[in-house]
């Protein structure tokens, strides 16, 4: 083990992380509340302001995924989709298997230079939670109740308002609506059953309604001729909940079967068409 192997399994170096984390992100938060007057002379550069300052923030969860734990996360996609990659906007399509698909999701973000301007489709709640939650308030972070009466209207008014968005971004979209197990795919296919809907082996029924008011409404923002609607499965994982977290050394020392080790490779395989090909669709 070497000397930075033996510094990732140190207690301390572990609680300067997190106390890092935790005052940059404060930080962070206090100088976007200082951007707020802004809004009012310069909207679109108070934008770009807060996608720097959210970059600050999600660069270091990504760092904690790639560089501490050695999670290897692999894109496949066709080269000639790849080539516009970060160049224009697009709705990405995850399904949701464990905690740290999100951190999957904005390590390939990381790759193409739209972290800091990536959006998603959030839980309401999520909105008061310090550093995280805050920031994406301030990113123009689309949040939803869960309630489709109230949800409709927010959502809408939440989605254009990003048409004139300055930054290019990835709007990462988990259809499922929750994450995967064993016993929420068993009652989702009975649910599938009775409305004589196909039968997914290793996804739950996807929930159509947010898909299509994000589709609808983010159809008008095209800066270039590729705009890309992007379907991307990320790899099972056989570690345990935020098993990524833990360095080799003490996958060793807590007799981590050999196999789980598979956990630290994610893969995402990428199908692209344009919005256009999608059609017009209905919630």
């Amino acid at each position: 083990m070497g000397l930075l192997g033996l510094l990732k399994t140190q207690f301390l170096c572990h609680l300067v992380i997190c106390y890092v984390f935790l005052l940059s992100g404060l930080i962070v938060n206090l100088v976007q509340i200082c951007t707020l007057p802004l809004w009012c002379i310069n909207k679109q550069l108070a934008r770009k302001l807060n996608c720097r300052l959210a970059y600050c923030v999600s660069s270091q969860m990504v760092a904690v995924l790639e560089w501490w734990s050695g999670t290897e996360c692999t894109l496949y996609t066709d080269p000639e989709s790849y080539l516009y990659y970060g160049k224009e906007n697009a709705i990405v399509i995850l399904n949701h298997n464990f905690e740290i698909d999100f951190l999957c999701g904005w390590t390939f973000c990381e790759r193409f230079g739209v972290l800091g301007s990536s959006k998603v489709l959030a839980k309401k709640e999520l909105a008061y939670v310090p550093i995280i939650g805050w920031m994406w308030y301030f990113l123009e972070i689309v949040f939803c109740k869960r309630k489709w009466e109230d949800d409709r209207r927010t959502v809408t008014q939440s989605l254009k308002r990003l048409q004139d968005y300055p930054e290019n971004f990835w709007f990462l979209l988990y259809c499922e609506g929750t994450r995967f197990t064993e016993k929420k795919h068993k009652i989702s296919m009975e649910v599938a059953e009775k409305k004589g809907l196909p039968k997914l082996k290793y996804h739950l029924l996807p929930r159509t309604k947010g898909f299509c008011v994000t589709v609808q409404n983010l159809r008008g923002k095209e800066t270039t001729k590729h705009q890309l609607y992007s379907g991307c499965l990320m790899g099972k994982s056989t570690m345990p909940t935020y098993g990524f977290l833990w360095t080799q050394s003490q996958r060793t020392s807590l007799n981590v079967p050999p196999g789980s080790t598979n956990s630290t490779r994610k893969r995402m395989y990428s199908r692209n068409s344009t919005v256009r090909q999608v059609g017009s669709l209905a919630p």
